[in-house]
């Protein structure tokens, strides 16, 4: 999953995919509704690849965390994150963030995790077959053998 090119902007609900550019703006897509629009440069603008979520130890990518969740889930959406409960989105985010840091993660950080992560589920954009960040192939990919030619 390529989220370098996924956006969140301050003040828009959703996210956006970044189609196009121009001199003092982008051209961004609505992932919910498909509509364009442009994102100037003095919008807070953040690529999903940039984010990353405070741990006990170090910071988590958001793309890591996305994964942990789609594999705790079993790739199902979660159901309406911001009228959940508070304890039982702290509950389902320790599945896939264990070492959260609780003082610095707030209960409106997880309702945006979790919205984001159902809009990526919806728009098939979440994939466990791609590389890890340390270059590492995932657990799931068998080794390819080469078989030789028969001339």
């Amino acid at each position: 999953m390529d989220l370098t090119k996924v956006l969140s902007i301050s003040g828009k609900p959703g996210l956006f995919l970044m189609v196009g550019d121009a001199k003092n703006k982008i051209i961004i897509e609505s992932l919910t509704d498909g509509k364009r629009y442009p994102a100037f440069s003095h919008d807070k603008i953040s690529s999903l690849k940039e984010i990353s979520i405070y741990t006990e130890t170090d910071d988590l990518p958001l793309e890591d965390a996305f994964k942990n969740l789609f594999k705790a889930l079993d790739g199902k959406p979660v159901d309406n994150p911001k009228k959940m409960p508070s304890d039982d989105l702290k509950a389902l985010f320790e599945k896939a963030v264990p070492d959260y840091d609780k003082e610095s993660v707030y209960v409106s950080n997880m309702k945006s995790v979790f919205t984001w992560y159902n809009i990526l589920v919806e728009k098939n954009m979440i994939d466990l077959d791609e590389p890890t960040e340390s270059g590492e192939e995932p657990e799931s990919k068998e080794e390819k053998q080469d078989t030789p030619k028969e001339d």
